[in-house]
């Protein structure tokens, strides 16, 4: 043995016990920022389709555009905010018409109540439902080329009520691509 190799040994000892350091601090210190990424993206999106068009509640679309809002008289007395994917926002902007595969329209509905802090203001209540619209010409093509879903609880409801949609937005809204909403000023 050469009078250098136990230097030697001693510093790979010691090299690789800064490593090893070095790397366990690294990883302490990027888990907490890991998982709190993973808890900011929140619950799994319900991926559960709608008979009849398949369609699901797109992620994130709580984060979209507002297009408008509404209230719906009695008996449903419900307030109502329709979004918007960034196509759908880009085609209201644009006033393009019929609306471009890939829009997707989402209505969100609350029961309306009264706020408590002051007494001519409508507040939203408990959420009723989520309606969706997607267009895709190619795979609806017998629906004005849009699918429908309509969510209550993140649930869809059952066929008999998704068959209703597209003979309303037929008979109403066939000269503005089956879309009911307008964009707010």
């Amino acid at each position: 043995m050469t009078p250098n190799e136990p230097q030697t040994k001693t510093r790979s000892y010691a090299t690789a016990i800064t490593l090893a350091a070095l790397a366990l601090v690294i990883l302490l210190t990027c888990v907490p920022y890991l998982i709190s990424i993973a808890l900011a993206e929140g619950p799994k999106q319900n991926t559960e389709a709608s008979p009849i068009f398949g369609v699901t509640i797109p992620p994130g679309y709580k984060q979209w555009e507002l297009i408008a809002p509404a209230e719906e008289a009695a008996p449903l007395d419900e307030l109502r905010a329709v979004v918007g994917n960034q196509t759908a926002i880009d085609a209201y902007q644009t006033g393009r018409l019929p609306f471009p595969d890939g829009t997707i329209l989402v209505k969100r509905a609350w029961k309306r109540k009264q706020s408590p802090e002051f007494a001519s203001a409508t507040i939203p209540g408990a959420a009723t439902t989520v309606q969706v619209m997607v267009k895709d010409s190619r795979k609806y093509a017998a629906t004005g080329g849009w699918g429908f879903g309509r969510f209550v609880g993140g649930k869809p409801v059952d066929e008999a009520q998704h068959r209703t949609c597209w003979g309303c937005h037929e008979a109403r809204a066939k000269s503005q691509d089956y879309v009911f909403t307008r964009l707010a000023p």
